[in-house]
């Protein structure tokens, strides 16, 4: 008998206020927390906080349903939040999480994303290949 893909769920919110305050005392932490391509996609948008707290939560929500939190020689700019030609937000995974991910079966990543009354989430749903 073939054993089961594990599921695990990660989840977090992140204030849009304080995200704004963030990007703008401290671009430094900024582009080391999102990547070119994050910080780009926000900076074309008229709601550009609400974009990148939403990129933010995804973030967190991903080490979550990782099980590890930031840590494991994983860096933010590691886990890239994009979208599909529909305009869907996936996850993109580069460097050491990519290598992290692979090494122990990850399967597939989805994410959805959400905002209201100043509050961005997103919540992260990951697909682990049972050994």
């Amino acid at each position: 008998m073939t054993a089961l893909p594990r599921l695990r769920v990660g989840i977090d919110v992140c204030d849009v206020a304080r995200m704004t305050r963030l990007v703008a005392d401290h671009p430094a932490l900024a582009e080391r927390l999102f990547t070119a391509g994050e910080l780009g996609g926000g900076r074309s948008r008229a709601q550009s906080a609400r974009h990148l707290a939403a990129r933010f939560a995804a973030k967190e929500a991903v080490f979550k349903a990782f099980g590890t939190g930031i840590g494991a020689g994983m860096r933010w700019t590691e886990v890239e939040v994009v979208s599909e030609s529909s305009g869907r937000p996936c996850v993109r995974l580069h460097g050491g999480a990519k290598r992290w991910a692979a090494a122990r079966g990850l399967v597939d990543l989805d994410l959805s994303l959400a905002h209201d009354a100043g509050i961005a989430v997103a919540e992260v749903v990951s697909l682990w290949a049972r050994a």
